[in-house]
C-alpha cells in the first residue's frame, strides 16, 4: 500500500530527495505522494522530522 502525507506536513522538503522513485512532489500546502508511483519502501517516512508520512 502506498504511503501518504497528512496535514502535519511542514513542507521542509526532506522527504522528496529520499524517495528512490520520485513519487513525491510539492503541493500548495504540503507535499504529496503519487500512489501509482510509490513502491511502499518507507524511505520517506524515515526522514520526515514531524512524522507526517505513514502507510496509507
Amino acid at each position: 500500500m502506498a504511503y501518504v502525507i497528512n496535514d502535519t506536513c511542514v513542507m521542509c522538503g526532506s522527504c522528496e530527495p529520499g524517495c528512490p522513485v520520485s513519487a513525491i512532489s510539492a503541493g500548495d500546502t504540503q507535499y504529496n505522494i503519487d500512489a501509482d508511483t510509490c513502491i511502499s519502501c518507507g524511505a520517506c517516512a524515515g526522514v520526515c522530522p514531524v512524522g507526517a508520512i505513514s502507510e496509507g
